[in-house]
């Protein structure tokens, strides 16, 4: 179902939003629409919480005496 939603905004970036839409071929509420879409769907993937692998690696190497020069040898002799 489709409601309409009326939204208040500075004239020049109505013009802005328009030319956009005409310029990927699609209407401003569809240009909105994904845009919401793709807020929504971002703050899910951010605030969902860690799978049990990762849950379960996490400080890990906390203690570790490791450190990026490390891994920078170890890269080295690995690739060289």
């Amino acid at each position: 179902m489709q409601t309409k939603l009326t939204l208040r905004l500075e004239d020049n970036l109505i013009e802005q939003a328009k030319s956009y839409a005409a310029q990927a071929g699609k209407s401003v509420s569809q240009i909105v629409a994904e845009y919401f879409t793709l807020l929504t769907t971002q703050k899910i993937k951010a605030s969902s919480p860690a799978t049990p692998i990762t849950q379960s690696l996490r400080g890990v190497l906390r203690e570790s005496k490791l450190d990026e020069k490390d891994y920078k040898k170890y890269l080295e002799r690995k690739h060289l």
